[in-house]
C-alpha cells in the first residue's frame, strides 16, 4: 500500500517531532484563540524542521476540570477549516487531526473533508481518529457513549474505502465522495478509540498513544510489538512538555518538564521504544519561544 507524503514525513531514521495547536498559553479558554496564532506557528514549525501540525477536535465547549472549581470550557476552531489555513502557508509538514471525533460525524462526511485536504495539502494529511469521551456532546448529538466501538468500526469501513486509491476497495462505496486520491490517505487510532491493540494493529495504519513514563510503556509496547506481527505501522506518542532553560526532569500530567539535555536523553529513549513521531503540547511558555529552543537546543542531537 503507497501512502501519502504525510507518512513519510511522520517516519525517519530517526524520531520526528509535531506540535499540537492550539496549546499551552494559546488555548482557548473562555474566548476563541486567533486563527493567526496557530497559521503562523504552523509556518514556523515547518521552518525550524518539525514534522507534523496537529489539531484537536472539540465539536462543543462543554465545561471540562476535576473540580467544580475548576472547569473551564475550551472554544476551538474546525479543526478540518484550520488545517485547509495551514495548508494554504506550508509545503512539507504532515498535517494531521487528533483526533477526529467519528461517532459525532458522519463518516462520509469525514471523508469529503480529509480527500479534500489532502488535495489541498497535496498528500500531507493524516486522518487521526477517536472515540470521544463527553457524554453531554453525546446526548446532544443524539449519540450513545455505549455504541462507540461499534460506531468506530463501521465508520473505519467506510473512511477505508473512501479514502483509498484502489478501485477494488472503493467499490464498497455506493456513491463517492470525490475521485481517488493520489495515494492512501493514513488513518491513525488515537487514543485505544474504543478498540484492543489487536484491532488497531490489523486496521489502523499508526497508533497515537497517550503519554506515559518511559517504564510504563513497556508493557503496552510489548503488546503492541506481539500485535503488529511483521507489520510496522507509525508508533506516535503525543507527550505535555513544559521546556525549562535550566536542567530539571520530572514528570507532569501527561507528559514532562525538562530543560533541552533532558528532553533530548528522554527522546533518545522513546526512539529506542520504537516511537516514530512525538506529538508536543506545550504548556506554561509561548509555543513559538519553546519551538525556536527546540530547534537550536535539541533537533541537532537526535
Amino acid at each position: 500500500m503507497a501512502f501519502n507524503k504525510a507518512y513519510d514525513a511522520l517516519r525517519a531514521p530517526q524520531i520526528t517531532l509535531g506540535l499540537m495547536t492550539p496549546n499551552g498559553p494559546e488555548l482557548g479558554r473562555s474566548e476563541m484563540v486567533p486563527t493567526e496564532n496557530s497559521i503562523e506557528l504552523a509556518i514556523q514549525a515547518e521552518a525550524q524542521g518539525f514534522r507534523g501540525m496537529w489539531v484537536r477536535d472539540v465539536p462543543l465547549a462543554v465545561p471540562q476540570g476535576i473540580t467544580v472549581a475548576d472547569k473551564q470550557a475550551t472554544y476551538l476552531d474546525d479543526p478540518f477549516l484550520m488545517l485547509g489555513a495551514m495548508a494554504s502557508v506550508t509545503s512539507t509538514i504532515a498535517l494531521g487531526t487528533a483526533a477526529t471525533v467519528l461517532p459525532l460525524r458522519h463518516p462520509l462526511h469525514v471523508a469529503k473533508s480529509a480527500l479534500t485536504l489532502d488535495r489541498l495539502s497535496h498528500g500531507r494529511f493524516v486522518l487521526g481518529i477517536g472515540s470521544g469521551d463527553r457524554p453531554e456532546e453525546f446526548e446532544i448529538f443524539g449519540k450513545s457513549l455505549d455504541n462507540r466501538r461499534a460506531d468506530i468500526q463501521s465508520g473505519w469501513a467506510i473512511l477505508r474505502a473512501a479514502l483509498s486509491p484502489d478501485p477494488a476497495m472503493r467499490a464498497d462505496l455506493e456513491f463517492a465522495p470525490t475521485t481517488p486520491p493520489e495515494a492512501q490517505i493514513p488513518m491513525i487510532a488515537v487514543g485505544s478509540a474504543r478498540q484492543t491493540v489487536q484491532w488497531i494493529a490489523r486496521n489502523a495504519d499508526g497508533w497515537a498513544t497517550y503519554y506515559r513514563p518511559a517504564e510504563a510503556q513497556v508493557g503496552r509496547l510489548d503488546l503492541w510489538d506481539k500485535a503488529r506481527g511483521g507489520t510496522r505501522p507509525l508508533l506516535i506518542s503525543s507527550m505535555g512538555l513544559n521546556l525549562t532553560e535550566g536542567n530539571t526532569h520530572k514528570e507532569i500530567t501527561l507528559g514532562v518538564e525538562v530543560g533541552s539535555q533532558e528532553l533530548i536523553e528522554h527522546l533518545h529513549r522513546l526512539s529506542e521504544l520504537g516511537i516514530d513521531h512525538v506529538i508536543f503540547n506545550i504548556q506554561r511558555r509561548p509555543a513559538s519561544e519553546v519551538l525556536t529552543q527546540i530547534y537550536e537546543e535539541v533537533l541537532p542531537h537526535l
